[in-house]
């Protein structure tokens, strides 16, 4: 599945989306980066509540597909400069994290 893909089957709020063909092998859900780091996969939708600048950095590292902000969290400027800069696909949604991990899993497996 794509991330434009997802990003419509979920109803996903677009911060910046420069690769919408990229496939999504997967997710992950973290908030300490150092963990997300070293756990995520590559090509996987990473799920959390973190928005500062930090969080693109590690998506980057972690070559993740997309970062999805859960819980109704909105990116702060400095991240969303960030991404765009980076190329970091980054989308927000108002479900809880276990609810959107769950619909995650029902569509991708």
């Amino acid at each position: 599945m794509t991330i434009q893909q997802l990003t419509e089957e979920l109803g996903l709020t677009v911060f910046a989306l420069d690769d919408p063909d990229r496939e999504v092998a997967g997710g992950y859900c973290g908030d300490l980066l150092s963990w997300v780091m070293g756990r995520a996969v590559a090509g996987g939708a990473w799920l959390t509540i973190m928005s500062n600048v930090n969080v693109a950095a590690v998506a980057a590292l972690a070559d993740v597909a997309c970062v999805i902000l859960t819980e109704g969290v909105r990116p702060d400027p400095a991240l969303l400069a960030k991404a765009r800069a980076q190329g970091v696909n980054l989308l927000g949604t108002d479900l809880p994290t276990y609810a959107c991990a769950g619909r995650l899993h029902t569509l991708i497996g």
